[in-house]
């Protein structure tokens, strides 16, 4: 049966359809009340002669759909293949780690605490998100001084002979070590961060009334006292959240600019009535579906109650732009963004403030409410509005304005200064603070010889070379990158601890999963815990972080943060190979004075440093040799070389 035969049969009721190429990839997924009348309208004649998106209907062999009972399952389903597939004619979420969640690990027997930027069906229970991004962070400090849930990532399935500086501290309960804890006690902690986590203070503040009435009841007043102190800060922080709520409602307010093909986003974040975050989007090859309008919507544009305005947000007019069907569609590509970044999200906030009014608009809102109400009838609703006036207005024009500005300084390659590229550095790799050192180690070798391994410096936003340092590797016979990586880690920071250093922002490491992982267990021998720890592949340009190696992080490469990233691995690297150079060229020279009876490593190394070369030393007469080495030395070498 030829493609169209198949159209012909399919039936004319809501679903998803997808089209394949040759080769039986999905190339593209979209959804339909219709299937048949909109998986047909792609092939009227005359409909894509002048479109870009005639490629799809070129390339496109067969189609594939699945109907179900509405239009909003439609929605959820074409999201789903959509972030599955990655069809590469649909339009792409760019950046799926901009959201901060903090992840309570559940399924482990002694359950931590992290922030995270991936939702994992794995267990553990994941709140948020926050705004902004060092708010999860605080929040995860708060339950380390409140709680004593660890972040670590100690192996705690067995256990250590001695607990790390955390336990010290009174920032952790100790569960690395036999009998300091036990589980009854270390659950009773998780359950009051779940209470926490979950937004319900009242009920956490009663139960921790009742378990300190009963502590100073067995006199037992010091844990009665900890109980005290944990009240009073869960009500400081439910007294500053009423605060919040007074305020005003949460708020996500888009902004754009398109220009020459290239596309950038602004997502303002408001809660609690005030701007808090704000998130950055690229697109600089979207796929050419993208430029044209729905068929959907080019059918309720031929009415003229439709109504739809199509403004752009940085003070630009768009309409011109819609006059053609192969310009850029504001609403098709709203649709796919705002599915994309709320349709299966733990929150959701209440309004959505869109620049463009698009087709399944109220669809998305009854899907996004229904997700947020979670089979409760007193949830709020989400509305996705189109505001064309007032402060509403004024919120979206700012965001488009601050749009045309990241425009500016992604694609028009304006340097941007040093403490934002900290900020995006720490984003993208979720360190709890700002990166103002970085360390990063290379190995050089040919086939095992001559091992050795360098480290560099970034600090406040350039290379410090007073602070590079050069390793010969000495424990490790032949090829071993991992073992080499293990003894440079281990001995750098080993010596950071003596002389009582402080720990750089990030320690950087040019290979992948297996020096990161190398570099982990030398930074564990020495006890050093919860020390931000990466690596950079060198062919694929992903960074792994520790502790997150399934989630790999591709940056854009136009991202700032992954040029400063591949500077700082290529000095590393060009140190490292300078350094393995001149020790090989050393070795290869040294080899015919080996040759020279009487003349051994060490009189070999003095006579190059004197003389500089090996051709020097040829031309030496025995008076110049001798003020270097014996004369009955100087002979030898006179005789060897005039033979």
């Amino acid at each position: 049966m030829d493609l169209l035969q198949k159209i012909r049969s399919i039936p004319a009721e809501p679903g998803v359809y997808l089209y394949k190429n040759a080769e039986g990839h999905v190339i593209y997924v979209g959804k339909a009340k219709n299937l048949r009348s909109r998986v047909a309208s792609y092939f009227h004649e005359g409909r894509w002669e002048d479109s870009k998106t005639g490629t799809l209907v070129r390339e496109a062999v067969d189609v594939d759909y699945i109907v179900v009972a509405n239009n909003k399952e439609a929605l959820a389903l074409e999201n789903n293949f959509i972030k599955q597939r990655k069809p590469r004619f649909n339009i792409l979420l760019r950046d799926d780690k901009t959201y901060p969640y903090v992840k309570l690990t559940l399924g482990e027997r002694w359950p931590r605490v992290y922030v995270t930027r991936r939702l994992r069906k794995d267990g553990s229970a994941y709140y948020g998100p926050y705004f902004p991004a060092n708010l999860a962070y605080r929040i995860v400090d708060l339950i380390h001084r409140n709680f004593l849930i660890p972040s670590c990532k100690v192996d705690l399935t067995r256990f250590h002979p001695r607990p790390c500086l955390q336990y010290y501290i009174k920032r952790c309960l100790g569960p690395c070590v036999k009998d300091l804890t036990t589980p009854e006690t270390y659950q009773e902690a998780v359950r009051d961060v779940k209470l926490f986590l979950e937004g319900r203070p009242t009920d956490l503040s009663k139960s921790l009334t009742q378990r300190m009435e009963q502590a100073a009841s067995s006199q037992e007043y010091e844990r009665a006292a900890r109980y005290r102190d944990l009240i009073s800060t869960v009500e400081q922080l439910q007294e500053r959240q009423r605060i919040a709520a007074a305020e005003g409602d949460d708020a996500d307010v888009f902004g754009y600019h398109y220009e020459k093909g290239m596309l950038a986003v602004n997502l303002f974040h408001m809660r609690g009535g005030r701007v808090v975050d704000r998130r950055e989007f690229f697109w600089e090859d979207l796929p050419e579906f993208a430029f044209l309008e729905n068929p959907e919507v080019m059918e309720d544009r031929s009415n003229p109650d439709a109504g739809v305005s199509d403004t752009g947000t940085a003070g630009r007019d768009v309409a011109s732009d819609l006059s053609t069907d192969t310009a850029f569609s504001p609403g098709e590509f709203f649709s796919a963004l705002l599915k994309q970044l709320y349709i299966g999200q733990p929150y959701v906030p209440r309004n959505l403030y869109v620049p463009v009014d698009f087709e399944d608009r109220e669809v998305l809102e009854d899907l996004l409410s229904e997700q947020v109400a979670g089979g409760s009838a007193r949830a709020p609703l989400v509305h996705i509005l189109v505001p064309q006036r007032g402060d509403k207005r004024a919120l979206l024009d700012l965001a488009g304005t601050n749009a045309k500005q990241s425009y500016d300084q992604r694609f028009r390659v304006l340097k941007p200064n040093a403490k934002k590229i900290q900020e995006e550095l720490q984003e993208a790799l979720s360190l709890p603070e700002l990166p103002k050192r970085v360390e990063c180690f290379d190995i050089s070798h040919i086939q095992g010889a001559e091992t050795v391994a360098s480290m560099v410096v970034w600090e406040d936003g350039k290379m410090k070379k007073s602070d590079y340092r050069k390793f010969i590797i000495r424990t490790v016979e032949g090829v071993d990158d991992f073992a080499s990586m293990r003894e440079v880690v281990t001995r750098r920071y080993k010596r950071v601890q003596q002389e009582e250093k402080p720990m750089p922002s990030l320690i950087l490491i040019d290979g992948g999963l297996g020096q990161l992982h190398a570099a982990a267990e030398a930074l564990e021998s020495l006890e050093i815990i919860n020390q931000p720890l990466a690596a950079i592949a060198k062919r694929e340009e992903i960074l792994y972080v520790y502790g997150q190696e399934k989630d790999p992080i591709g940056l854009d490469h136009h991202s700032p943060v992954l040029h400063l990233i591949q500077l700082i691995r290529d000095e590393a690297h060009r140190f490292a190979v300078t350094f393995h150079r001149k020790r090989r060229q050393m070795r290869d020279r040294s080899t015919e004075l080996l040759e020279i009876p009487g003349v051994g490593e060490s009189t070999t190394r003095r006579l190059l440093e004197h003389f500089g070369s090996l051709q020097a030393v040829k031309q030496a007469d025995s008076a110049a040799l001798s003020a270097v080495v014996t004369r009955v030395q100087a002979e030898a070498i006179r005789s060897h070389f005039r033979k």
